[in-house]
């Protein structure tokens, strides 16, 4: 069956093409008109097309045939044909803007900002509303330029586009005003100009216009109290009626804003929205928004973090709505994307951080409550402390000496990344909890997936500052002897290699640490005990010879032992064993076996024998 031939490599893509129609002078503007919908029609949604239509230069082009397109309609000529161009070119420029900062960038660049705006007191509804499209795209990225409400002009304009009876100008309004209004002067501003009462009464109108209204009130009143004072006075008539009937909105994204203008009102004074069955409302509208599979669900439990953070009340009728069980439920559906987890990791925060009948009941559904912490506590260090300082760490202890295994290797393992990159305070604090003796009793559990978690724990104990070291020398050095005696009677890979990296933590601190190791590594003479260093640097396994050539690394930098250190090493035949490792297939190993034998061959040839 005959095949078609691959075209010559410089042949032209189909969307190298596309790109050369538009930038051609002896393309007609039909063919223009029909290529920009063509181009259109292949980014919209598409960020990979967006990406390689950028590469191409795709925006300047479109750019360019906008400001053609506008010049030529000024002066009268080729209506029929300009409009339509501008139009499409607008089009475009948004679909490229939206969602995509390199994209918002690129028109930036290109200089289609002041051409948008332009056109938006062009006599064409059309032209209008596709450059208003354009702009409120820009406008959701935090690239777009900010806009000075200070400047008259400025306040002028914006308030002829919230006066405009185009849904999409009036929204472009409330855009700018997201984006931009940062400041108790600006806010203050844009009350005394009116504009509260403007967005007030367009919350009745349509879908666009009642969210960028809300999300506009919102960034107006916003921690301003005098603002909010005005927003409920009498000269806005029932203002907050409104928006407390948009909670029950059919729409999930208007019900998320006027929840959040509610939050502001809220957190800025306490004598508003005392009223117990609003709150309730609040809570369970939020709660029920983060099953939105949209950016509503992301953005939902931030909100709920928000209303009811530092506040004893509402965490009160938020454990009387079962949230707390709710949200753990949640938890144990299945994945979700990175910033909704952390927004309802940061709401079970808040809602513990006061009452403990909240963290009671939190940590009394075990699995699902000790996933949640075990992934809250690895990446947010203020959530560390608040944990520790509401008795956490006091149930984890307890709840690691369950009968059952699950629940233990659990309990270990969210301690170990409460252990994660703290400070020495947080640190001292958890020991208050954590004793040596319970580690001990944890690195040797009966269950090696404990045994893991418990050495992970004190690898993390022992990681930082040279005091950190000091924890595994507390009792006498008990605690390190615990981890050599596992080292050698251990099976599992995975502990293996957790003990060894405590060990690589240890022999980076001082001269009497060091020598600590060694005897770990290194039994005594006269002991029928064999080094287990030789074994491991030999393990078919990459991570426990990686984890094993760290710790050589650190105990062969030079200092006052290290040339005792290296002989000693090279009658155990461990620097033998380095050479053979230099070629060795993992990376990691031989880069570190490289390391720790040119550190070696820093002492003489006489120590290397």
């Amino acid at each position: 069956m005959p095949t078609s031939a691959p075209p010559p490599s410089n042949y032209p893509t189909r969307s190298e093409d596309l790109i050369g129609r538009l930038n051609s002078v002896l393309t007609p503007y039909e063919t223009k008109l029909k290529t920009l919908r063509e181009l259109k029609n292949q980014i919209i949604g598409n960020r990979t097309k967006k990406l390689a239509f950028l590469k191409l230069g795709a925006v300047p082009s479109v750019v360019s045939i906008l400001s053609s397109a506008v010049a030529e309609n000024g002066g009268g000529s080729n209506l029929e044909f300009n409009e339509p161009v501008i139009i499409q070119s607008a089009a475009v420029i948004g679909s490229f803007a939206c969602g995509l900062d390199a994209g918002v960038k690129a028109v930036l660049d290109a200089g289609a900002f002041p051409l948008l705006f332009g056109l938006i007191s062009h006599p064409n509804e059309k032209v209008v509303d596709a450059s208003a499209r354009s702009l409120k795209m820009i406008y959701q990225s935090k690239l777009a330029p900010k806009y000075d409400f200070l400047v008259e002009k400025n306040m002028d304009f914006l308030l002829s586009l919230l006066n405009s009876k185009n849904e999409n100008v009036t929204g472009l309004g409330g855009s700018i005003i997201t984006h931009s209004c940062h400041t108790s002067i600006e806010q203050e501003t844009l009350s005394e100009a009116g504009v509260i009462k403007m967005l007030i009464n367009l919350l009745r109108g349509s879908l666009i216009q009642r969210d960028a209204s809300l999300e506009s009130l919102g960034a107006i009143i916003k921690e301003n109290p005098g603002v909010i004072s005005k927003f409920m006075g009498p000269e806005n008539g029932r203002a907050l009626n409104v928006v407390t009937e948009l909670m029950k909105d059919r729409y999930p994204r208007t019900r998320l804003l006027a929840c959040m203008c509610l939050i502001h009102i809220r957190n800025a004074s306490l004598r508003y929205l005392q009223d117990a069955g609003i709150k309730t409302k609040l809570i369970l509208i939020l709660f029920e928004l983060i099953d939105d599979p949209g950016q509503v669900g992301d953005e939902a439990p931030f909100a709920l973090s928000s209303l009811i953070a530092e506040k004893e009340d509402l965490q009160k009728i938020a454990f009387d709505s079962n949230i707390v069980d709710k949200l753990c439920n949640h938890l144990e559906k299945g994945s979700f994307q990175a910033k909704r987890l952390q927004g309802i990791f940061l709401a079970l925060a808040d809602l513990c951080s006061k009452l403990e009948f909240c963290r009671d009941r939190f940590l009394s559904l075990k699995i699902a409550a000790l996933g949640a912490i075990s992934n809250i506590v690895v990446d947010f260090t203020v959530h560390k402390s608040k944990f520790i300082h509401c008795g956490g760490v006091k149930q984890l202890v307890q709840l690691s000496k369950s009968m059952d295994s699950t629940i233990r290797v659990n309990a270990v393992w969210a301690l170990k990344n409460l252990m994660f990159l703290v400070n020495s305070m947080c640190k001292e604090e958890i020991l208050l909890e954590l004793s040596p003796s319970m580690l001990i009793s944890l690195i040797c559990d009966p269950e090696t997936s404990v045994q893991e978690q418990a050495l992970a724990l004190v690898r993390n104990l022992v990681d930082g500052p040279m005091d950190s070291v000091e924890y595994v020398f507390a009792e006498e050095g008990l605690l390190l002897n615990a981890i050599g005696r596992q080292l050698q009677s251990a099976s599992k890979v995975e502990v293996l290699i957790q003990g060894m990296y405590v060990l690589s933590n240890v022999a980076s601190g001082n001269e009497l640490h060091k020598e600590a190791v060694m005897n770990q590594l290194f039994p005594p003479a006269g002991s029928d005990m064999q080094t287990i260093l030789i074994k491991f640097l030999q393990s078919t396994d990459s991570r426990l010879r990686t984890a094993s050539v760290w710790a050589l690394v650190n105990l062969t930098l030079t200092s006052p032992g290290a040339n005792i250190r290296v002989m000693k090493l090279q009658s155990a035949g461990i620097v033998c064993q380095l050479k053979n490792m230099v070629n060795d297939p993992c990376l990691d190993v031989k880069l570190r076996a490289k390391t720790a034998l040119g550190q070696s061959m820093m002492f003489g040839d006489s120590s290397m024998g």
